[in-house]
């Protein structure tokens, strides 16, 4: 059975795509489109402001590319040493506030100590960070992409936690998406269910799936990987056949194989 999997790039090029091994465990045939391209902006005040720990209460990473844009910004900077030494045992003070595993996994691999991965989205990290952070103090540095929702600042604000956001990456369409949704659905044909990732990505990809696939539309069944790409297909009025509990592959294949009743 197949399906097709509508994602941002890996964050890492070796090994297999998780989602796509898990999905292989249970004899579904799976294929990963990339959706998104990204550009890293900001990146010197983004290390000016990770040069000034004391400034903050500490960081919210909602993204893996915000961590990477992290790394990217030390590791380019000639002063990377003090960041290893005195700026990191400062930042290990504070909070490093994550949303998901593969987020947890970076922020680990730049030496912080991830915390609140387990909350699964935006909305519920908002919720867990206002049970453990004091109102009116030092703001959260919060680093972002272009999309960014508001959930997670709104939230924030309405408990007095200051946040001090900056974009350090945009978000655009992949080149390739369309011409890959092409090759797909003319190779292929329609799978049985597609999975996605974002909200941008049911933007960016819903157009050329209604085109590619014609009167065939109707029978796919759609999955997403959390409740805030399900609302984004709702409101375009597409029917969502399943919503991964949490944002992993287990979650996901669980989700699909109830779906799909199997």
């Amino acid at each position: 059975m197949k399906i097709l999997l509508l994602k941002e790039p890996r964050e890492r090029d070796s090994g297999p795509d998780p989602y796509i091994q898990e999905l292989g465990l249970y004899g579904f045939e799976a294929a990963l489109i990339p959706v998104l391209s990204f550009e890293f902006v900001s990146l010197q005040s983004f290390f000016e402001k990770l040069s000034h720990p004391d400034c903050y209460g500490g960081l919210i990473f909602t993204s893996p590319r915000a961590v990477e844009a992290a790394k990217l910004c030390l590791e380019e900077s000639s002063r990377n040493e003090v960041w290893r030494t005195s700026l990191k045992e400062k930042w290990n003070t504070k909070s490093a506030y994550v949303v998901g595993n593969a987020t947890s996994s970076l922020v680990e691999e730049i030496g912080l100590i991830p915390q609140g991965e387990k909350c699964g989205n935006a909305e519920k990290l908002a919720r867990y960070i206002c049970t453990r952070e004091t109102p009116n103090s030092s703001p959260l540095l919060f680093p972002c992409g272009s999309l960014k929702r508001e959930v997670l600042p709104t939230i924030l604000k309405e408990k007095g936690i200051s946040l001090e956001g900056l974009t350090v990456y945009q978000t655009a369409q992949h080149p390739n998406l369309q011409e890959s949704l092409k090759n797909y659905f003319s190779q292929q044909g329609i799978p049985a269910s597609i999975t996605l990732f974002s909200p941008s990505g049911v933007r960016f990809c819903l157009p050329h799936i209604q085109k590619f696939s014609g009167n065939l539309f109707n029978q796919i069944k759609f999955a997403a990987i959390g409740p805030t790409t399900a609302a984004a297909l709702e409101t375009e009025g597409i029917p969502v056949s399943c919503t991964a509990d949490n944002p992993t592959p287990q979650d996901l294949a669980a989700g699909l194989r109830k779906a799909l009743h199997l």
